[in-house]
């Protein structure tokens, strides 16, 4: 009988505790990967031979703007092993912040792209605007699936604007567009701040598989600042953005883009996807008859309050409902980044907590289509 009450607590006690965090691999651990004490900011692309690269920022110091160097884990097995880190982008004493990765198809090149701060500056100290200013924009680029990268290459030029005094990739991915007319085009969401901290987003742009870039419009905004952003492609080629409010309160902010970037619709607050001022990240891909659009950040808990209960969320129609809603993470949960490996899988690049870990996990589709089902109308679970 005693045994009994015992096993019986037991399960009681199982039923109340909360989740555990999924099966995870640590892929890059401060100060032991790179002997900086912080590493931050995860970037996570699988290439076309299904090899994975994980990229986050080194950092010299516990802030944004601390020496950063881009470092680089690669995996051939699919995330189970990781490569010992190194560093791909460094600039001295400068800071190299917010890797944003992209793949071209066609030649196979890959392109990191980042922005440098020079010796001691901060993002929201006064910085000369324009091309000429403080900050820089570049990239580097690999041929062999990121075993050897190029040297960097200057695109202040090209893509900052006049007014700029900061600018910024993603963080996270870029993408290559597939279907509709402008299939191919690669583009890089990125943010930019003027003289008065105004935020305003835009797409880094090519058409001639990375040979040169070019800047798209402004996303229409009105009392909101949007700042770190990502893209997906949706259905019929068009191009769906998301991106976190400055400082803002609410959902995140979408707009849609019918001319592959170029210019967007009016940003709009969606009230579906809780925001407590984070990075978030996307991908879609189209499978069967459907197209995928994944979305996770943190939802906080409650929902917008704290990076906490990272949670991934499914649309069906390029961002405009969201009918499907899971936690991935339980507990502290902030920047990530996601990629669909070979074998149908979704891998995440995530921050667990703090500015000392970044970890990655898989998980499968039917893990969520568990949950469409679920909540599909008629449904017995809703």
């Amino acid at each position: 009988m005693i045994l009994v009450l015992r096993n019986l607590a037991i399960l009681l006690l199982a039923a109340a505790t909360p989740l555990d965090e999924p099966d995870y691999v640590t892929v890059f651990k401060a100060p032991g990967s790179t002997g900086q004490p912080s590493i931050r900011i995860p970037a996570l692309l699988c290439t076309t031979k299904g090899t994975l690269l994980a990229f986050a920022e080194g950092r010299n110091g516990h802030a944004d703007q601390a020496s950063n160097d881009l470092v680089l884990s690669r995996s051939t097995d699919g995330g189970k092993s990781w490569s010992k880190a190194k560093v791909v982008v460094a600039e001295g004493e400068g800071s190299v912040n917010n890797p944003t990765v992209v793949q071209d198809r066609k030649s196979g090149r890959i392109f990191l792209h980042f922005h440098v701060f020079p010796t001691g500056a901060k993002e929201f100290d006064k910085l000369a605007p324009g091309p000429k200013g403080a900050t820089r924009m570049g990239c580097v680029t690999s041929d062999d699936d990121a075993r050897t990268w190029s040297d960097p290459i200057d695109l202040n030029a090209a893509l900052k604007p006049d007014n700029a005094t900061t600018v910024a990739q993603g963080p996270g991915i870029g993408i290559q567009l597939e279907r509709g007319p402008h299939a191919g085009r690669l583009l890089v969401p990125c943010n930019s701040q003027d003289e008065h901290k105004a935020f305003v987003n835009w797409m880094a742009i090519s058409d001639d598989g990375g040979a040169s870039w070019r800047r798209g419009q402004n996303v229409p905004q009105e009392g909101m600042q949007l700042n770190e952003v990502q893209v997906s492609e949706t259905r019929d080629g068009s191009v769906y953005l998301n991106s976190r409010q400055w400082r803002g309160t609410g959902g995140r902010k979408a707009a849609w883009s019918t001319d592959g970037g170029e210019t967007w619709s009016q940003a709009i607050e969606d009230q579906q996807l809780p925001e407590p001022v984070c990075q978030g990240s996307l991908i879609s891909w189209h499978e069967k008859d459907r197209h995928c659009t994944l979305f996770l950040n943190p939802e906080g808990e409650p929902p917008g309050k704290g990076r906490k209960r990272g949670t991934v969320r499914l649309s069906l129609d390029g961002g405009k409902t969201w009918p499907v809603s899971k936690p991935l993470v339980p507990g502290p949960f902030a920047y990530s980044s996601m990629a669909r490996l070979k074998n149908g899988r979704i891998g995440v690049l995530y921050e667990p907590a703090g500015d000392t870990e970044i970890r990655f996990l898989t998980f499968d589709m039917a893990w969520l289509e568990k949950a469409e089902r679920e909540t599909a109308p008629g449904s017995a679970k809703k």
